[in-house]
């Protein structure tokens, strides 16, 4: 009998540097509401959010990924001919073909690689970070550049009180390879299909090109077709959130095999700041264990909510490298993923 052979890996896996890149423009809730039908004081009591950050010029989502791409390679200081892979996670590249990491993986000078996208929403940080480890613990790839960036305003209804309020833009990136030490536990990762609808766009692909033929029929000219605006049922994800973000992250401290005790730093997905102060009161954290609320005056950038707000905790010294972290990523899907992790040395190139 033939014996096919397999791959050998690293089993000790560690995130060993991190860049980030935010979007010049800072847009304040009141800026907001000249649009929007709320108040300033009224987002910040739902939401915990001052301000947020959304592209413009010629900004756009591959710029972004670019920018935070190249800071982490610069900050780890591990040559890009060693990097074995990208995973771009991301629900806002505007094409299906071609997917947004090959060219991405091309303009960091890494043409060739194996590079793809992931979707899952909000959670598509840890779900990314959970591919890239396994993968080197696999050997398909010694270090693996994971990007978490989105462009949420390309598809935001200004006048949307569910989410007009809530959503910026920005990108993210950690190198993961190799350590002498295991610095990624586990991923606890789940779903809840029944409920996915929740959050959604309000259209399709198809439902969306079928409008634009109707209205538009040859000439692009004759009338605008608007846009796939994203809807969220803000209560249900609350609900959802209340019952199955503490369970998941019992189990992700579970399975790290540390004891609750040993988590120095709580980096959540920066979706809203009431969940986020629940999620840590609920979970028994001490009071004086750093969390991170990077949304204050970013937002919620989806898939690159977690490196950006880790990224943040560590240029303002609110955390350190080499701290014990507990990450959560959750929305879209209903998605979620975490994982308990060593933070990387602080960025010698930082986003601000």
């Amino acid at each position: 009998m033939v014996s096919i052979a397999i791959n050998q890996g690293h089993q000790n896996v560690a995130m060993l540097g991190i860049g980030a890149y935010r979007p010049q423009r800072l847009v304040s809730n009141a800026e907001v509401c000249e649009v929007l039908d709320s108040t300033p004081e009224w987002i910040f009591e739902r939401t915990g959010i001052h301000n947020r950050r959304w592209i413009s010029g010629d900004e756009t989502l591959r710029t972004m990924a670019v920018a935070a791409g190249e800071r982490a390679l610069n900050n780890t200081g591990i040559d890009r001919s060693k990097i074995g892979a990208l995973i771009l996670c991301t629900s806002s590249w505007l094409k299906l073909t071609p997917h947004g990491a090959p060219t991405i993986a091309a303009d960091l000078g890494m043409n060739g690689i194996p590079a793809f996208d992931l979707t899952s929403g909000c959670g598509g940080f840890g779900y990314g970070l959970g591919v890239a480890t396994d993968m080197i613990r696999s050997g398909s790839a010694e270090y693996i550049l994971v990007i978490g960036a989105e462009t949420m305003t390309v598809g935001l209804d200004p006048k949307d009180r569910g989410t007009a309020m809530i959503f910026g833009d920005g990108a993210g990136a950690v190198v993961v390879g190799p350590s002498e030490e295991n610095g990624i536990s586990p991923t606890v990762w789940g779903s809840d299909g029944e409920n996915a609808e929740a959050i959604a766009q309000d259209v399709d692909f198809l439902e969306f090109m079928n409008k634009a033929q109707r209205l538009q029929g040859t000439d692009p000219e004759i009338e605008p077709v608007g846009r796939m605006s994203l809807h969220m049922e803000g209560p249900k994800v609350f609900r959802w959130a209340a019952v199955t973000l503490p369970r998941a992250l019992s189990s992700a401290i579970e399975v790290s095999g540390v004891a609750k005790e040993d988590i120095e730093i709580f980096i959540p997905h920066q979706a809203n700041a009431r969940i986020n102060e629940l999620m840590k009161k609920n979970l028994g954290l001490a009071d004086d264990i750093p969390m991170a609320n990077d949304i204050e005056n970013t937002g919620n950038t989806s898939a690159a909510s977690i490196p950006l707000a880790m990224e943040e905790m560590l240029v303002t010294g609110k955390a350190k490298g080499g701290q014990l972290a507990l990450l959560l990523g959750f929305g879209a899907g209903l998605s979620y993923a975490g994982q308990v992790a060593v933070l990387p040395p602080a960025p010698a190139e930082p986003s601000f």
